[in-house]
């Protein structure tokens, strides 16, 4: 069965490489519900369903389910076919739950996103990204690369990079290198304002990531003392997590 491009597949040939995906999880959540986003033809599966008893597989390709129902009609998880950004998680997560996955690279992003906005359920992520998402994630202040996807991730998380996979790794191979990475949750949030909040700022700076801060978020200032917060002098690739927090409670109030 060919992968598709229209759903961004690229699934992984080796059994190797998968199992060792699969034991990125950590011990703590052996008991914990799985949630494999975009598990094709099951390589993957194979090895989650072996470690772990409450698993659940979300796949938009209706080929692809069909394979898995018969592939595996005599164990007992929960295949959903769906677009993961459309499911309405809290459907059918009950619990705290890992999220892992060799993610579809057309939705990736996306997917980092959605986690973010329901971080109270997930406290670790697996998942293979094209490694140039997976550097942006972890990307630090002062790098060309750093953006909003690193300070919102690493807001509520931290993490790192497991593997690095070339395209011959997969089928079929894709033009890019890819990466593992894995991030868990922090026990105490380097940021005290919502989510919602800390996203508009950091979009909205970023979205003219050449300028100075009080050039790209004038629709947010009101005051000149606001106008002349050191912050405002930098360009928003300088600031850091708690720095971009530090703004946001002064541009925002709830």
């Amino acid at each position: 069965m060919k992968a598709k491009k229209s759903y961004g597949q690229h699934f992984l040939r080796h059994d190797k490489v998968a199992q060792n995906i699969a034991l990125l999880i950590s011990p703590q959540y052996k008991n914990s519900q799985v949630l494999e986003v975009g598990p094709g033809r099951g390589k993957l599966t194979q090895f989650l369903i072996k470690n772990h008893s409450a698993l659940t597989v979300v796949e938009a390709d209706r080929d692809m389910v069909d394979y898995l129902q018969q592939a595996y009609a005599n164990v007992d998880f929960d295949i959903i076919a769906a677009d993961f950004l459309q499911v309405p998680l809290t459907d059918i997560i009950k619990e705290e739950c890992v999220l892992i996955g060799n993610f579809p690279y057309n939705i990736s992003t996306q997917i980092v996103f959605k986690l973010l906005e329901h971080r109270n359920i997930f406290p670790e992520m697996i998942g293979m990204f094209q490694k140039e998402v997976a550097d942006r994630i972890l990307a630090v202040p002062g790098s060309k690369i750093y953006g909003i996807l690193s300070v919102l991730t690493q807001a509520y998380y931290s993490g790192k990079k497991e593997m690095k996979l070339s395209p011959g790794h997969f089928n079929p191979p894709p033009k890019v290198d890819s990466a593992v990475i894995k991030i868990n949750r922090l026990e105490n949030p380097r940021v005290i304002n919502s989510y919602e909040n800390l996203k508009k700022v950091v979009k909205t700076g970023f979205n003219q990531r050449r300028k100075m801060l009080r050039n790209s978020l004038k629709e947010f200032i009101v005051s000149e003392e606001q106008r002349n917060h050191s912050l405002m002098r930098k360009r928003p690739e300088a600031l850091s997590v708690e720095e971009f927090d530090e703004l946001t409670s002064l541009l925002i109030k709830d």
